[in-house]
């Protein structure tokens, strides 16, 4: 059992309260009250926060309403009288329009898929070999076969990371072009906030650059929004979020991106 659902074993193990579901309805009574008072008395980046998240449980909840509103809605179509007889089993068919509640709930369903999925630089200009791997000749065990590398863009090698041995080590990766924190913007409430680097999830241009950790533009990188205070539906606090990097780093000496909502 996960560390976190120690709750639910001791239930399991004990039982409950005899008086622990009307616990629980006052507690959801009272959740109208904390709310308010959150709203009145949050200020600054946590107040947006809070707003924001209270505004896209509004529009669902008048989404739902709305789709169960026109669910049970029956309209028929007006029928085209051309004075031509109908035959006696289309006499009282009618063209029923039940599906209209779910084909919306499918295409939301659809919109939300693709908006999951799209990045604000969808195409990116690639980076060849080239360009990225300097080629290291000096010392007696690379000067004849020059098969060592120095990676000339910026990198993350996490915090627990050691050098190889000299002998043996294929790519170095310069202490200088090293990045651990990243600039990230909130699109939404476009606030911009610094944040620590978890880990390189893509980079678009190689997977072999994923591998390294090199950061160049588009890279799609996991940084700690912790700080940010932001909370999942079910009331948990989001710990990694998704961004991608929006500058060209070796540029600009910093590393800029937009988070992915």
């Amino acid at each position: 059992m996960p560390q976190n659902e120690y709750i639910e074993r001791w239930t399991k193990q004990h039982g409950k309260r005899l008086d622990a579901d009307e616990r629980k309805r006052k507690r959801e009574a009272r959740e109208g009250h904390k709310a308010s008072q959150n709203a009145q008395n949050f200020r600054g980046l946590r107040a947006k926060l809070y707003q924001e998240k209270r505004r896209k449980e509004k529009i669902q909840m008048k989404q739902k309403i709305r789709a169960h509103e026109q669910k049970n809605v029956k309209s028929s179509e007006a029928v085209d009288d051309k004075g031509e007889a109908l035959p006696q089993y289309l006499l009282d068919r009618s063209n029923q329009k039940d599906a209209k509640a779910l084909s919306s709930a499918i295409k939301q369903k659809r919109n939300e898929k693709a908006a999951r999925f799209s990045v604000p630089i969808p195409k990116v200009k690639g980076v060849s070999e080239e360009e990225m791997f300097k080629v290291i000749n000096t010392g007696k065990k690379t000067h004849k076969k020059s098969w060592k590398r120095m990676i000339t863009k910026p990198t993350f090698v996490g915090p627990n990371f050691t050098r190889r041995p000299v002998k043996f080590e294929r790519f170095i990766r310069p202490m200088g072009l090293r990045y651990k924190k990243a600039n990230v913007t909130h699109p939404e409430l476009n606030v911009t906030v610094q944040l620590p680097i978890i880990s390189v999830k893509k980079n678009p241009n190689n997977p072999m650059y994923t591998q390294l950790g090199v950061l160049t533009k588009g890279t799609i990188i996991e940084v700690n929004v912790s700080e940010l205070g932001l909370v999942t539906a079910g009331g948990k606090v989001v710990w990694g979020r998704f961004a991608q990097v929006t500058n060209n780093p070796e540029n600009d000496g910093c590393l800029n991106a937009v988070l992915l909502v």
